[in-house]
């Protein structure tokens, strides 16, 4: 297979088709690693646990990656400032064809995508309080880092290029900062996206990946009822893809700008619609993304 795959991409238009379904083959993982989260470094009271559900559709040309995703986020008490701990797991469905060069690529899967481990922990201005003392709070600045990790238990198949899962893994971890003036909250942060090897591709192949990095930064506005609304952007630059050592992508380099707005339904549930598109990809990978989430708020003394 290593020696037919090699082969197969000695012709640009081949070449072409090849970079087009590695991009396909690793869209559920570029959308969850992309992911323009406000309010990474917030504070909460300590014991509240958060549990999400909702759907998220990202649209890339003709191709369609749908998921449904469950999450749950826990504020717990880490060294007397605050910190979150969160599960995703996210089902996903891959559809859509294109034609390159006279070849048609029909893309059509579905499954358990890799589940995501999150956590963050502030190390300035989040101290840890209760429900009662989380009342006076007053945020000035926060500065905390975070560490993310895909485990790749998601739905693989090494016959077929395209899959929900990605048989590999990948570490993100990052550091940010969050300034309160007034009702806004102004958020920067930056990360680094390490991969292992999919050494199981197509039969046996190694695809490999260089490291991602980005920052990203949101203006956040609070309203009475503590409904929110961001503005969002990130950039993203490195990504570099191989095939058995053999490089068969350049870097990536994307400019993606969004907004979330969370709109609170009483004390324990909210809803959330975000979206974002990308304004610039250097290697033509861009694709739309909206989300609608819902929000259930327990523990902590609620």
């Amino acid at each position: 297979m290593s020696t037919a795959i090699l082969s197969f991409t000695k012709s640009a238009s081949a070449a072409f088709l090849l970079a087009l379904l590695l991009w396909l083959a690793l869209l559920p993982k570029i959308v969850s690693a992309q992911e323009i989260e406000a309010r990474t470094y917030s504070n909460a009271p300590i014991g509240i646990n958060f549990l999400t559900a909702g759907v998220v559709q990202a649209k890339s040309g003709t191709y369609t990656l749908t998921s449904e995703v469950m999450s749950l986020t826990h504020i717990f008490d880490a060294g007397g400032q605050s910190g979150k701990l969160t599960l995703v797991l996210p089902y996903s469905q891959l559809t859509g064809s294109t034609s390159v060069g006279g070849s048609t690529v029909n893309a059509s899967t579905e499954g358990l995508s890799d589940p995501l481990i999150k956590a963050a922990i502030n190390l300035y201005g989040a101290p840890a309080l209760s429900l009662d003392q989380f009342k006076n709070y007053q945020q000035d600045l926060i500065v905390g880092v975070s560490m993310t990790a895909s485990v790749p238990w998601g739905k693989y198949n090494d016959s077929q290029i395209i899959n929900v899962g990605a048989n590999r893994w990948f570490v993100q971890p990052g550091i940010g900062a969050s300034k309160a003036i007034g009702p806004w909250r102004f958020e920067l942060a930056g990360a680094g996206i390490f991969y292992t090897s999919n050494t199981d591709f197509m039969g046996g192949n190694s695809l490999s990946q260089n490291p991602v990095y980005s920052t990203q930064t949101h203006a956040i506005y609070y309203f009475q009822n503590t409904a929110w609304l961001s503005v969002d952007a990130t950039y993203f630059t490195g990504g570099q893809s191989y095939l058995n050592g053999a490089p068969i992508s350049g870097n990536q380099e994307n400019w993606r700008f969004g907004s979330t707005l969370s709109y609170p339904i009483n004390r324990h549930n909210s809803i959330r619609l975000s979206a974002s598109t990308g304004a610039y990809s250097r290697t033509n990978n861009n694709y739309d993304l909206i989300g609608l989430s819902w929000q259930y708020r327990f523990g902590g003394g609620l």
